[in-house]
């Protein structure tokens, strides 16, 4: 039995190794590096927050994924790397790499998936993961005989229309639903700016009381303007009320676009300087 054991085993090794052979990694579950390279990257700041002093909890507020990717000069992607918040390592990762130069590109999102890096041009999100606060991280490294390390800070390159319903909300209303152009669900890494012209769509459920709705966007130029299409929906579906807004946005900022939605009004638009937290900018706030 000893002998029969013994003489399988070589031929049970070859048959693991060439099941192992045909499996595929999707693009957005890309196997992390190991943790050794002769590149080691480390986040040490998002936006003006120090990323050491980021709690656990607090780290969800900014971001719970991580995404790393090198490219080629011409655009091809040679590795990538992603990362969830409660992974060991959140934030700092590691590449062998041949020598020469390369794009260094980082993302820090809370989307529902990891978005399609092949393009650096057009990094993109979907509206079914969502669209989120946003941190960018993009230059060129290059790469020789000695190991390098590298401390990133991230930048924010969303722009934010907070949207706040005032007065009643009817009984029967269930959704609240966002449709809005202008913006753009994808990126161009070097520039930090929207690549695509892109439909954004957004449901949220309100039978909880909420009242806020946070609709993140990527605008072509620093500054922008959305047309933005608000309808409320039954539990079926049904539109019972659609008011449609142009709400002018800029990159890094919050807008914050309030008044009675279901009771109409006039709109009128103030601008408040405000250091909400060292995170954004500014804060704008619009009545209608």
């Amino acid at each position: 039995m000893f002998r029969f054991t013994k003489a399988i085993l070589p031929f049970c090794i070859l048959w693991t190794l060439a099941a192992c052979q045909t499996i595929s990694l999707e693009e957005e579950d890309i196997a992390p590096e190991k943790p050794n390279g002769n590149l080691v990257v480390s986040i040490s700041q998002l936006e003006q927050t120090p990323f050491s002093s980021i709690t656990r909890s607090d780290q969800a507020d900014f971001c719970n994924r991580l995404n790393f990717a090198i490219y080629n000069p011409d655009g091809s992607r040679v590795k990538q790397t992603n990362q969830l918040l409660n992974e060991a390592g959140f934030g700092t990762a590691a590449f062998q790499l041949d020598e020469g130069t390369y794009q260094l590109v980082v993302v820090a999102h809370s989307s529902d998936g990891n978005p399609t890096m092949t393009d650096p041009s057009k990094i993109r999100f979907t509206n079914a993961q969502g669209f989120t606060d946003t941190f960018l991280y993009n230059d060129t490294i290059t790469i020789g005989a000695e190991p390098k390390t590298r401390s990133l800070t991230l930048h924010r390159i969303t722009a934010l229309c907070r949207f706040v319903i005032e007065g009643d909300i009817p009984a029967n209303v269930s959704k609240m639903r966002f449709y809005y152009t202008g913006g753009s669900g994808a990126f161009n890494a070097a520039t930090g700016l929207g690549s695509v012209n892109s439909k954004q769509d957004l449901k949220f459920d309100v039978t909880s009381g909420q009242r806020e709705f946070d609709l993140y966007t990527f605008l072509h130029n620093q500054e922008g303007t959305i047309h933005l299409k608000v309808t409320a929906l039954d539990a079926s579906g049904n539109e019972i009320l659609l008011r449609e807004f142009d709400v002018s946005l800029t990159q890094n900022t919050i807008t914050r676009y309030f008044g009675d939605f279901f009771g109409g009004g006039d709109f009128k638009t103030s601008m408040i300087d405000i250091n909400l937290n060292t995170d954004w900018d500014s804060e704008i706030k619009i009545t209608f």
